[in-house]
């Protein structure tokens, strides 16, 4: 399985997962069979809040599932309809993350969770 981590600067498995899914600047994707990672530069970081683009972020790359800090309601909308689930991240680094979603430990996220954006007192709960 493999799943994406939005992260500021890749470390590998000791990269730190970001707060936000479509401001970050990266994107570490985990093989969990393997414990193998891949760093992808996000190629929609500069987008209008709630016009982000999430397989180009991704370069297209294919993932399984997404485990993030924080993402707004278009952003997990779009992820899902594309068959990707969305969990949130239960620990600063990806290696305890990816022990914890294969432990099936992690939520998954809902529009309920999501940001509601970053003006006027928004309600992000990152």
């Amino acid at each position: 399985m493999k799943v994406c981590f939005p992260v500021q600067e890749d470390e590998g498995m000791e990269s730190v997962v970001y707060g936000h899914f479509g401001s970050a600047p990266m994107f570490v994707v985990v093989d969990t069979a393997i414990r193998d990672t891949l760093a992808i530069i996000n190629r929609d970081q500069h987008h209008a809040h709630g016009a982000c683009n999430p397989i180009k972020a991704l370069d297209s790359h294919k993932v399984d599932a997404v485990i993030v800090g924080g993402i707004g309601g278009g952003a997990l909308n779009r992820l899902n309809q594309s068959g990707i689930r969305v969990f949130q991240a239960g620990a600063a680094r990806i290696k305890e993350n990816v022990d914890m979603f294969l432990a099936m430990q992690l939520p998954e996220y809902t529009l309920r969770q999501c940001c509601g954006g970053h003006a006027q007192g928004g309600g992000c709960a990152h």
